[in-house]
C-alpha cells in the first residue's frame, strides 16, 4: 500500500488536492561527461511511480497508482459524476500519462471519463520550462474549448499527474465554468512539486 501525505491545493477549483510532495529531495552531485548538472533525487512513494510512469513509460505503475487514487478519492468523498484528464503540455508523447490515469481512475470509481472534452487549440512550450507566472497565464489564456454537450451540469473531477504552478489546472477549470458550464470542478493531482501552491 503506498502511504501518501494529501496536500490541499487552492485555485478556482471547488477543492482540490495532490497527493504528495513529488520529490523529498535533490543533491547536486556534479556535472556529467557533456557539462550537464546530475542530482540524486529522492522521492515520495508515489512521487517514484508518478515519475516512472510519466518519464520512463512504465505502465506496470498504473495499478498501484489508481488503487491509491481510489482509496484516497473514497475517503475524501467529492460529489463528481465525471472524470476529466487534464490536456497535456507534451503533445508528442505516443503514450499520454493522464489519460492512461484517469482510465484506470474512473474504471475504479465507476465513472465515465472524457478525454476529448477539453482539446487544446494551440500548441505551448512545455510549461515547465516557463517560470514567470504572469507568462503562463499569458500563454494559456483562450488556448482551451470546451464540449458543453459533455460537461454542463457535470460534478467534474478534474485529473492530472504533476502539480507545478496550478496555471493549467485553473485555465481548465475555468474554461470548464465559463464555456462549459459544469456544476462544479474539483482537482486531483498525483503529486505536487513544492510543499505548497
Amino acid at each position: 500500500m503506498v502511504v501518501i501525505h494529501p496536500i490541499k491545493l487552492r485555485g478556482r477549483w471547488r477543492e482540490g488536492f495532490a497527493l504528495d510532495r513529488h520529490i523529498v529531495s535533490s543533491t547536486y552531485i556534479g556535472d556529467n561527461e557533456y557539462g550537464h548538472p546530475m542530482f540524486d533525487t529522492k522521492r515520495t512513494e508515489i512521487g517514484e511511480l508518478t515519475y516512472r510512469l510519466k518519464y520512463k513509460g512504465d505502465n506496470s505503475v498504473v495499478g498501484e497508482i489508481a488503487d491509491t487514487t481510489e482509496r484516497f478519492v473514497k475517503s475524501w468523498g467529492p460529489d463528481i459524476s465525471v472524470i476529466i484528464p487534464a490536456p497535456p503540455s507534451n503533445q508528442t508523447r505516443s503514450q499520454q500519462p493522464v489519460f492512461v490515469l484517469a482510465q484506470a481512475i474512473g474504471e475504479r470509481l465507476s465513472l465515465p471519463v472524457r478525454q476529448d472534452s477539453i482539446t487544446r487549440t494551440k500548441n505551448l512550450p512545455q510549461l515547465k520550462d516557463v517560470r514567470d507566472a504572469a507568462t503562463r497565464l499569458r500563454l494559456l489564456q483562450d488556448v482551451h474549448t470546451v464540449d458543453q454537450t459533455m460537461i454542463k451540469d457535470q460534478r467534474v473531477l478534474l485529473v492530472d499527474d504533476v502539480f507545478q504552478s496550478g496555471a493549467t489546472l485553473n485555465a481548465v477549470t475555468e474554461t470548464l465554468y465559463k464555456n462549459g458550464h459544469a456544476s462544479s470542478v474539483f482537482a486531483l493531482t498525483m503529486t505536487i512539486t513544492q510543499a505548497s501552491p
